[in-house]
């Protein structure tokens, strides 16, 4: 039976579910030598549990309370409410007052008490619920204690804890709460020390603050404390505070807030030696745990003691290296425009396909450019390449300015002249044909692999993808591929410099892109308008598809007058875009063939929002605006003096991206048909798994490697499943399922960085802010032109609800998103670059768009009314 009460030091690493996570650690911290906490006990959550345990009226809250949602605020108060107040009324059990009374006689009666909530949920590796049950001071007394453990028992059920569990997906009845009782230290100073720092997430860099008297005057506000800043055991910043109250203990019980003595108030709390020494201690904390810690700390009679130490769950992993070296860490996330976490098996893919020094953290993908930053040429090719995002090239100039990386001592310093952006190769110059012919080469390849995977099964199969992936890689990165859109881009960044320069005109570039051929992801946004068109004289189906629930809504079409016409242009729709969806590049992402129903909003929405054949006058009339554009161009050049030779020049460098920016977007289309091709095949197998009872569900094998499905699928014994080596193989699967599950949620609530050290330091970029508005919300401009409109935050496509003059605000557009750019008037992303998918198809609808503005969705409101400045790079909250 497990105990009632534990002494601190009497609690083992294993037992969370019966001290939880501040009794826990504290148990921890009670057994590294040298450090002092204050001696206690923790009564444990099988004392709550007999407490509570055959209360009807508690188990009946409890069961209303399951039933209620985080949005139904007002019933969740009134139930935690009555919940609280029935525990506070429980006659705590005899047996556990007998335990408490133990532990009391031990420490002695006569002295004065901390009282700590501990919840199960709590001070865990990747949720802190720091705050969210409550703590009492300077309790004094076996009764005062003892009513003080069952208050702390309720605090289970604030009203902020019960919010916090759902968000967090905690069920109530899992959650225990146990109660820590220590002897009370009163200390002239106190305060929180991060081993990491909580602002840059350096891990070099610890941070103090402190204040006088209790912790608690800091927690709650009530000062501004003292902050320092260590790095390698030396001071490198302090920030002295104005402490005008501390919180101190009475003696007769309780708490008191005094005004600090004005001399005293501005002085500095801790000295110098003692800094030093607490950060030693810090050390030696995070070092014992293995982890950054945040811990709560007291000064009395010049000795340090620890009241809490927790891990710090806000940090964002440091991507993986072999070495000690410096490292600088640039997100793939940011350039692919999807920063979601990205599943084992997608990792591992992306893994194989790329050539980069990818490093993994957080469930993305970073790449290692500490090898580029090593020498003057690599830096000048770096800050060149990424110039058209301040944000990441403003980090970088940050690490260079430090000597981050140290440059090779052989390294020579001047740098390479950059490539003139006029010296592209003369046969791409009047030859569109050579994208005609990669489109054919691709198709044709992605027709014979659909040919040849049909046979392979089993380990085979595994062996014939990884073959195939080297087809994959030499399509990707043909030379002749890259050099295509190389020159479009490049005589795009020409066009915009010397129009600029020549005329004073910014973006021209944009507008001579709208409508280009070849553009796959703008053609399937265009194409979905046309299944809008088939759909549209037939109000029965409409009807129907606005009732559709399920996937196999398509089977049911055929009922209906227009149904048989319906299925076929959604199915030639899914042919062509089905391996599409939205986070595209991680393959276990639910494609569009997969689940139909994704498209169906869309199409409805077009209906309702676009008059027929809108996919046709939207590409002319784009068409017709880049020509106007073009001539307009020409015109103005022709007046300039050698205005002949510009125009020329200028005609050329319109004619190489009209005729290959569109084959921007091919090569991902190509890797993403491939993609889904080798999915459906790795399904088949993941279906004889779950027969063979290695894994329980076909989507486990989500959370495997390549690498690690491979092998599952090679050593699957079906003949003899008495076998103890398969038993244990299949145990080891699962748990390993299991374990990335857990870890795939906790990735989720990240938030990737542009760009982080090997310190753990994230280091940012500004905007220029000059020559704009005061409360101008900054970004990248990549889309000319300025819109008015209400804004949509939408988060996930399948929310989409959008009406003709919207403007989208999310996170990040990838080709996925693309079927909804036909029906917006604007765009704004926290992600992106000037030639990343959202912004090249922008241009080529000549929608508005500004992107990489740091936390858009949070500043503007749903429904917002505001101006997007596509031209200058800035929004403008109207409403």
């Amino acid at each position: 039976m497990n105990a009632l009460v534990l002494g601190l030091q009497e609690i083992e690493k294993t037992q969370l579910w019966l001290v939880g996570g501040k009794g826990l650690n504290l148990g921890e911290c009670s057994k590294i030598q040298g450090l002092q906490v204050p001696d206690g006990f923790c009564v444990t959550t099988a004392g709550f549990q007999k407490a509570v345990g055959q209360n009807e009226t508690y188990h009946e809250l409890l069961d209303r309370l399951a039933m209620l949602k985080t949005e139904d605020r007002d019933q969740i108060g009134e139930i935690s409410r009555k919940i609280r107040q029935t525990i506070v009324e429980l006659e705590i059990p005899a047996e556990v007052v007998k335990a408490v009374t133990h532990y009391l006689s031990q420490f002695g009666h006569e002295h004065a008490y901390a009282v700590r909530s501990s919840a199960t949920a709590e001070d865990l590796p990747h949720a802190s619920f720091a705050g969210q049950q409550d703590t009492y001071l300077n309790i004094i007394g076996i009764d005062a204690i003892l009513q003080h453990i069952s208050k702390c028992w309720a605090s289970l059920f604030t009203d902020r804890a019960v919010i916090y569990r759902m968000q967090n997906g905690f069920d109530h009845r899992q959650v225990y709460l146990a109660v820590v009782v220590q002897k009370m230290v009163f200390p002239q100073a106190s305060g929180i020390m991060f081993t990491a720092d909580p602002i840059t997430s350096s891990r070099k860099m610890l941070s103090i603050d402190a204040s006088f008297g209790l912790g608690e005057a800091l927690v709650s506000g009530l000062v501004t404390a003292d902050s320092y800043k260590v790095c390698n055991g030396e001071i490198i910043d302090k920030t002295i505070g104005t402490k005008k109250w501390a919180i101190y203990g009475r003696k007769e019980g309780g708490t008191e807030t005094t005004q600090v003595d004005p001399e005293q108030q501005m002085s500095q709390t801790l000295t110098e030696e003692q800094i030093i020494q607490l950060a030693r201690i810090g050390r030696q904390i995070e070092a014992y745990f293995g982890q950054p810690q945040d811990i709560e700390w007291c000064l009395a009679d010049d000795t340090f003691y620890i009241v809490q130490s927790r891990p710090i769950t806000t940090l964002y992993p440091i991507p993986e290296a072999n070495d000690q070296d410096n490292h600088v860490y640039l997100s793939v996330g940011h350039q692919q425009m999807m920063t979601d976490p990205i599943k084992p098996l997608g990792l591992s893919f992306y893994l194989l396909v790329t050539s980069a020094p990818m490093r993994k953290a957080g469930g993305r993908l970073f790449v290692d450019i500490a090898p580029r930053l090593a020498t003057s040429a690599g830096r000048e090719a770096l800050l060149n390449t990424l110039a058209s995002d301040p944000l990441i090239i403003g980090a970088l100039k940050t690490i260079i300015e430090r000597d981050f990386i140290k440059l090779l001592p052989n390294d020579q310093t001047a740098p390479i002249p950059a490539k003139s952006n006029t010296d592209m190769p003369a046969a791409f110059e009047n030859d569109p044909t050579i994208v005609s012919e990669l489109i054919q080469q691709s198709e044709a390849s992605i027709e014979a692999l659909k040919q040849n995977i049909q046979t392979k099964s089993g380990a085979e199969l595994f062996d014939f993808i990884l073959e195939d992936i080297q087809e994959l890689r030499r399509l990707l990165f043909n030379p002749q591929s890259t050099a295509v859109f190389m020159a479009a881009m490049n005589a795009s960044a020409w066009i915009n410099e010397h129009m600029n320069e020549w005329l004073g005109e910014k973006n021209a570039a944009d507008t001579l892109s709208q409508s280009v051929p070849n553009n796959i992801t703008s053609e399937m946004g265009l194409a979905l308008l046309h299944v809008a068109d088939v759909i549209r004289p037939y109000p029965e189906i409409i009807d129907y598809l606005q009732h559709a629930k399920e996937d196999h809504f398509l089977d049911e079409l055929v009922q209906f007058e227009g149904g048989q016409e319906t299925r076929d242009a959604i199915d030639d729709y899914l042919s062509k875009y089905g391996m599409r969806c939205a986070g595209e590049i991680d393959i276990t992402r639910t494609r569009w063939s997969e689940k139909p129903l994704t498209l169906v909003p869309l199409i409805l929405g077009n209906i309702k929002n676009l008059e027929p054949n809108a996919g046709k006058r939207k590409f002319e009339q784009g068409r017709q605006e880049a020509l106007a554009k073009e001539q307009e161009l020409l015109e103005r050049l022709k007046q300039l003096p050698d205005g002949e030779q510009k125009a020329t020049e200028i005609k050329r460098m319109i004619d190489l991206v009209r005729n290959f920016i569109g084959y921007r977007e091919y090569p991902k289309y190509g890797m993403i048909s491939r993609y889904f091709v080798y999915k459906q095949a790795m399904l088949k197998e993941a279906e004889r798994l779950v027969e063979a009872g290695v894994i329980h569900d076909i989507e486990d094998i989500y959370y495997l490697t390549f690498e690690e499905l491979h092998d599952a699928v090679r050593t699957r014994i079906l003949d003899d499943p008495g076998c103890v080596v398969e038993q244990q193989a299949k145990l080891a699967t699962r748990r390993i399922i299991s374990k990335r599950k857990d870890e795939y949620k906790r990735y989720e609530k990240l938030t990737p960085p542009r760009v982080i050290t090997s310190d753990g330091e994230i280091i940012t970029g500004e905007y220029n802010r000059e020559n704009m508005p005061a409360n101008a919300i900054l970004g990248l401009p990549v889309s000319t032109g300025v819109i008015e409109g209400r804004a949509r935050v939408i988060l996930n496509m399948e929310n989409a609800d959008l009406e003709v003059g919207d403007i989208l605000v999310t996170s990040f557009t990838d080709p996925g998103w693309t079927p909804l750019f036909v029906s917006i008037r604007g765009l704004v992303t926290e992600v992106g670059g000037l030639m990343t998918h959202g912004a090249v198809i922008a241009r080529e609808y000549g929608l508005p768009a500004v992107v990489g503005v740091e936390n858009a969705t949070k500043l503007i409101k749903d429904g917002q009314r505001i101006r997007v400045h596509g031209t200058e790079g800035y929004i403008e909250i109207l409403s």
